[in-house]
């Protein structure tokens, strides 16, 4: 019955403790999930955030390259423009020759006209007296027919003369034509390709344009993926504040249990010691009551006895009775999770994972080091944020080192050898210290 009562005591100081710490947890872990509700909404914008610089980063790296594009068309259109122009200044020249050609044929010609309409008129008008003097003059037939022959050779060298130069003035004239035509065909694609170049400097400083928008644009966006963070860091080392904070609470609260279950074991104890002690001086007390009471009625019964001369002698056997008393004895029984605080300074119940450092357990960082720097090392790297680096924490009786970060506090992920002991692991939990 006693011990019943002993144990009602205890429980009922756990339930009033418990009771009252779980008031003050709720305000925390409400304020925990505030801080997760906002640092949720600020990765959803940092996620929009890096999205938006992504998509401006593609769009300028597509302007980009239709700009390399552009400059390409450009300095072809600089390239043939600049052909163009020395085509153009070719023609001129060649134009510029024709012409001089031109006039010198046309010179010539006109000295060869002059010069053979004075022959011509005077081979007219002496036509009969010079053949009559080369007949007479002549020394036999052959020279005069040799005179004769050179007077036909010489009018036919004149005709020939003179349509040849005709003939020379005209392909003059057509070359000047054809040099004239090309000259003009190469000052349209000069100015088709000034109206295309033009055209294209206008596209290249409007991609110029568009690639400084993106820039800015992206730069905007950098900021405030910067500022998101910044902020989200922060709140992370809130967070992690917040689950310190409570995991704090909830030793204070394990602890003050424990404190109080001993206390009111103890108080219950002493209470029943106590009452026993009480109860022992009572059932004392009423015996030498008895006593007396036994010893004043014999001495009556003597003193009756004498006066009355009677000769009997009544023997009066006094039992004395001796109470025993049974002395219970109180255990309180003791759990595993009874706080240990020879081991350091109680953090709390935390949670426990493994992981290597291979590329599904660390990604990118897969193979290197720490985030202190360190190189892991099964049985002393955990990674956990909240502390220092280099705090050092006792977990199942095995003392750890905090090297690495990937986990909110309060939850310790311990670095393994292989994947496999990792997942052979699992996800355990346990009391955890912090070592002085």
């Amino acid at each position: 019955m006693r011990r019943k009562r002993i144990i009602s005591l205890v429980l009922s100081a756990c339930l009033i403790v418990g009771s009252a710490v779980q008031g003050g947890a709720a305000t925390t872990q409400e304020k925990i999930s505030d801080a997760k509700a906002q640092q949720q909404a600020n990765q959803s914008s940092l996620q929009q955030t890096q999205e938006k610089i992504q998509e401006l980063e593609s769009k300028k790296g597509e302007s980009e390259t239709y700009l390399a594009d552009l400059n390409t068309q450009l300095d072809d259109l600089r390239s043939s423009l600049e052909k163009l122009q020395n085509d153009y200044d070719a023609k001129q020249e060649e134009l510029t020759q024709l012409q001089s050609d031109l006039e010198d044929a046309k010179a010539d010609e006109a000295q060869q006209y002059e010069a053979m309409k004075l022959r011509i008129r005077y081979m007219y008008e002496n036509s009969a007296s010079n053949y009559m003097n080369l007949l007479f003059e002549s020394g036999s037939i052959s020279d005069f027919l040799n005179q004769a022959e050179n007077i036909s050779q010489m009018s036919k060298y004149d005709r020939d003369m003179l349509d040849t130069y005709r003939e020379t003035k005209e392909a003059i004239q057509t070359k000047e034509e054809q040099v004239a035509q090309e000259k003009e065909e190469i000052v349209a694609l000069q100015q088709e390709s000034a109206d295309k170049q033009a055209a294209v400097e206008e596209l290249v400083e409007a991609t110029y344009q568009q690639i400084r928008e993106y820039q800015e644009d992206i730069q905007s966006q950098q900021t405030a993926e910067n500022d998101l963070l910044t902020k989200i860091s922060s709140q992370e080392d809130a967070i992690n504040d917040l689950l310190r904070q409570a995991k704090e609470e909830e030793a204070a609260a394990r602890l003050a249990a424990q404190q109080a279950a001993q206390a009111a074991a103890e108080k219950a104890a002493q209470e029943a010691a106590a009452k026993e002690a009480a109860e022992k001086k009572a059932a004392e007390d009423a015996a030498a009551q008895k006593a007396a009471q036994q010893k004043a009625a014999q001495q009556a019964a003597s003193a009756t006895q004498k006066k009355s001369n009677s000769s009997t002698t009544t023997t009066t056997t006094t039992s004395n009775t001796a109470a025993n008393t049974t002395t219970s004895t109180t255990t309180t029984d003791s759990s595993d999770d009874t706080i240990d605080t020879s081991q350091g300074k109680y953090l709390g119940r935390f949670k426990l994972t493994a992981y290597c450092s291979c590329s599904i357990c660390c990604g990118k960082w897969s193979g290197g080091g720490t985030a202190s720097g360190t190189t892991p090392t099964p049985g002393r790297t955990i990674a956990m944020a909240g502390v220092p680096f280099g705090t050092k924490l006792s977990i199942n009786g095995q003392i750890y080192t905090v090297e690495d970060r990937g986990t909110a506090y309060g939850h310790v992920d311990i670095f393994m050898g292989s994947h496999s002991q990792a997942l052979s692991f699992g996800m355990k939990y346990a009391d955890v210290y912090q070592v002085n």
